[in-house]
C-alpha cells in the first residue's frame, strides 16, 4: 500500500531532504584527484552527524559505510575504500539523511577533473534524463509515464537505462511503494495523487543496459564495463504538479 503523506508529514521530512542536498553541495569542492572514497564518506558522515542526522546507509542490511560512491562503470551501491579518484574519473555520490526518523535521499553524479568526452555524454544525458522524469509527475498521470520519457530520451541519445534498479516510496521507511520504475509505457501503472513522495533516480549507462552484482553483494557494474551515470532526488505530488524536496538550503 503506498502512503500518502500528510503536509504535516511533509513539513517534518523537509529538514532530512534539505541537508542530503546541503551534503552535496558540502561535497562538492572535495571531488578532485587525489582524494579517496573513504574520504568522501568521512566527510559526509561528519557533516550529517554534526547536524544531529543519521546517515542511513550505515549498516543497512549490512551496509558497511555512510554513503554510495559509485565510480566510472560502478552503476550504485558502490562501497567507499581507499581508492583514489583520478582526473577524468565520474562519481556519483548517493546521500540519504534521517532526520527525526524522517529520510531524504538524492544523489549527484561529480566530474573529478576535465571530464572526458564519454563521461559528460553520459553525465549530462542522465542529468536531463531525471528533468523529463520529474516533468511527467502531477496528480493523474501514471509511474509508466515517469519511465517512458525517461527511456525514450535515453535511447534516443543511444544510451541504456538499467532496469534492475529503480525509484522508491519514501519517507519514515527508506524504501517503501511504490517502485518507480525507468522505463516503460505511458499511460500505465499506478496512478500518482497528492501526497505521494518517492524518488527519481535514472542510472543510464553509456553502452548496454546489462549490469552485474560484484561478490560483496552491493556493488553493482556495468557488464561491459561501460560509464554509467545516475542522479536522484526525493519528491512529493502536489495538487498542481510535485516540488523536489532535495533542494539545498545552503
Amino acid at each position: 500500500m503506498v502512503s500518502i503523506k500528510t503536509e504535516q508529514d511533509i513539513e517534518a521530512m523537509r529538514p532530512a531532504c534539505h541537508h542530503a542536498a546541503d551534503t552535496l553541495v558540502m561535497i562538492e569542492p572535495y571531488i578532485k584527484a587525489g582524494i579517496t572514497t573513504d574520504d568522501i564518506n568521512d566527510l559526509v558522515h561528519d557533516f550529517t552527524i554534526k547536524a544531529g542526522g543519521i546517515p542511513a546507509p550505515l549498516n543497512y542490511h549490512g551496509f558497511p559505510k555512510s554513503v554510495c560512491t559509485s565510480v566510472n562503470h560502478v552503476v550504485c551501491h558502490g562501497i567507499p575504500t581507499n581508492k583514489t579518484l583520478t582526473d577524468g574519473d565520474i562519481v556519483n555520490v548517493d546521500v540519504t539523511t534521517i532526520i527525526d526518523g524522517w529520510h531524504g535521499d538524492t544523489s549527484k553524479t561529480f566530474y573529478v577533473g576535465k571530464p572526458k568526452v564519454k563521461a559528460e555524454k553520459v553525465v549530462e544525458t542522465a542529468r536531463k534524463a531525471l528533468e523529463l522524469g520529474i516533468a511527467q509527475v502531477r496528480p493523474g498521470a501514471t509511474l509508466g509515464d515517469i519511465g517512458h520519457a525517461i527511456q525514450v530520451y535515453v535511447e534516443g541519445e543511444r544510451m541504456s537505462v538499467v532496469r534492475e534498479y529503480c525509484g522508491h516510496g519514501i519517507g519514515r521507511v527508506f524504501h517503501e511503494d511504490p517502485q518507480v520504475l525507468h522505463y516503460g509505457k505511458a499511460g500505465t501503472g499506478m496512478k500518482l495523487k497528492a501526497g505521494m513522495v518517492f524518488t527519481i533516480e535514472p542510472m543510464v549507462n553509456i553502452g548496454k543496459a546489462a549490469v552485474k552484482l560484484l561478490g560483496d553483494k552491493w556493488t553493482v557494474v556495468t557488464r561491459d564495463k561501460t560509464l554509467s551515470a545516475q542522479f536522484e532526488h526525493t519528491l512529493v505530488v502536489t495538487e498542481t504538479g510535485c516540488e523536489i524536496l532535495t533542494v539545498p538550503s545552503l
